[in-house]
């Protein structure tokens, strides 16, 4: 793992104290999800969904697999989408930058697929998609809803397992202002922090 990423998850680690109790409750129902499929030695596949698969829904993403991976998960695979399509947000990426991710466009299009590298040989395939897209998985699933709007309008998903509002403030709010980066910088890292308290509760 790049050791900008370790760094930062060495912090993250030791500020679990800063979640609400009432957080805790819901993010162990994510846990207990994934350490049944462990036990029952069955693939894991967590989709993170928001509405227009662009900031959130990848951050979701492309922690649980850093986590995963942190933490020595192996039998799991991440993934992200919307309510619609659009593009994976620009702020977003460049907030996962200064993290200490390294990001490579590997398509030309108004909606480009990144590979998002949290290590030499790691990374995460980001595009934007709706959560019905091919490339996401259609049953034995978690859905992840990260926005009050897409939990709001996704009144049914097919083939779910579970189904758990974790919903996020968009920082999209504070794009072209003065405050866009730290409160890009912000959301990751409490999508992080959440993501990874998730994954320390696991017994492998």
């Amino acid at each position: 793992m790049f050791p900008k990423i370790e760094n930062f998850i060495q912090e993250l680690i030791s500020d679990f104290d800063s979640i609400s109790s009432e957080r805790k409750v819901l993010l162990q129902k994510l846990s207990a999800y994934i350490q049944s499929k462990l036990d029952a030695k069955e693939h894991i596949n967590l989709v993170y969904i928001c509405t227009h698969n662009s900031r959130r829904s990848h951050f979701g993403q492309v922690w649980s697999k850093v986590a995963a991976d942190y933490y020595g998960i192996k039998n799991i695979s991440t993934f992200s989408g919307g309510t619609e399509a659009t593009a994976f947000n620009s702020n977003a990426i460049n907030s996962l930058k200064r993290v200490g991710f390294e990001i490579s466009q590997t398509t030309e299009s108004s909606n480009p697929v990144y590979h998002v590298f949290h290590s030499e040989d790691k990374f995460s395939i980001c595009f934007s998609k709706t959560y019905v897209h091919e490339a996401n998985p259609k049953e034995n699933f978690a859905a992840i809803m990260t926005c009050s709007d897409a939990e709001e309008n996704c009144p049914f998903i097919p083939g779910v397992d579970l189904r758990i509002g974790t919903t996020y403030d968009d920082p999209k709010a504070f794009d072209n202002t003065e405050l866009q980066d730290a409160k890009y910088d912000e959301r990751s890292k409490q999508i992080a922090l959440e993501t990874f308290f998730v994954f320390s509760n696991l017994k492998k």
